[in-house]
């Protein structure tokens, strides 16, 4: 399937598609109940956190309880998996692997399928082929949309593909990251992340803008219903 739109609920938290303008953040950081409040407080709406590219998973990466502790402060939740140092020679092998391992611990975090977990592409080396790279990301695709999940790409510097090139990827969701990357033509971003010099609350922070593309497509995060 290449996208869910199977309203499932669990735990009174639901798949909901995102509203266009909504003010989010990405972070690297675990977010406990408290500090998850304080960003509801400061007018966030969503949060994007991360899992572990290996099989194992990391303690500083998104847990079923940080996950609880996010919704019921009220914020939505996303997840993206790290993307490994830059530099990195993507292939198709890979992309099954980490999409294999992107399911496992978002199921482990509670999230539910239909939410979107992105895959991280940039850094990737000078010298990877394209078909290379879009192999990767198509295995990646496949095994996320295998187990009902709503693939979603990170398109950050480096990421080895032209718009086109990313266009042809059967993601039907594309978040654009603060560096320069290229337009995704016919469709567009989900997502616009900007860069935040400062810590927020303590940690550091990306922002990020939810958009309607240019197809009708929206993000679509876990809340509690």
């Amino acid at each position: 399937m290449s996208d869910s739109t199977t309203p499932y609920k669990q735990n009174g938290a639901c798949v909901a598609a995102a509203p266009a303008g909504a003010h989010g953040f990405d972070a690297d950081t675990p977010l406990s109940l408290e500090l998850a409040r304080q960003f509801a407080a400061s007018g966030y709406r969503f949060c994007v956190r991360y899992l572990t590219l290996g099989p194992n998973a990391y303690a500083a990466d998104l847990s079923a309880g940080e996950a609880q502790d996010i919704l019921g402060a009220g914020l939505a939740l996303m997840a993206v998996q790290h993307v490994r140092d830059p530099g990195w020679s993507p292939n198709a092998a890979m992309g099954k692997s980490d999409g294999q391992n992107t399911v496992a611990h978002a199921q482990t975090a509670g999230l539910l399928p239909g939410v979107n977990v992105w895959c991280d592409l940039e850094g990737v080396a000078d010298g990877a082929s394209g078909q290379d790279v879009a192999d990767y990301c198509t295995q990646w695709f496949e095994a996320v949309s295998n187990a009902a999940y709503a693939p979603g790409l990170y398109v950050g510097s480096a990421a080895g593909l032209s718009g086109t090139q990313l266009y042809e990827l059967p993601f039907q969701h594309y978040w654009q990251s603060c560096s320069s990357v290229p337009s995704i033509p016919q469709r567009g971003y989900q997502m616009v992340q900007t860069l935040v010099p400062q810590t927020v609350n303590g940690i550091g922070i990306d922002a990020d803008m939810t958009q309607t593309d240019q197809l009708g497509g929206t993000v679509k995060w876990q809340i509690l219903a």
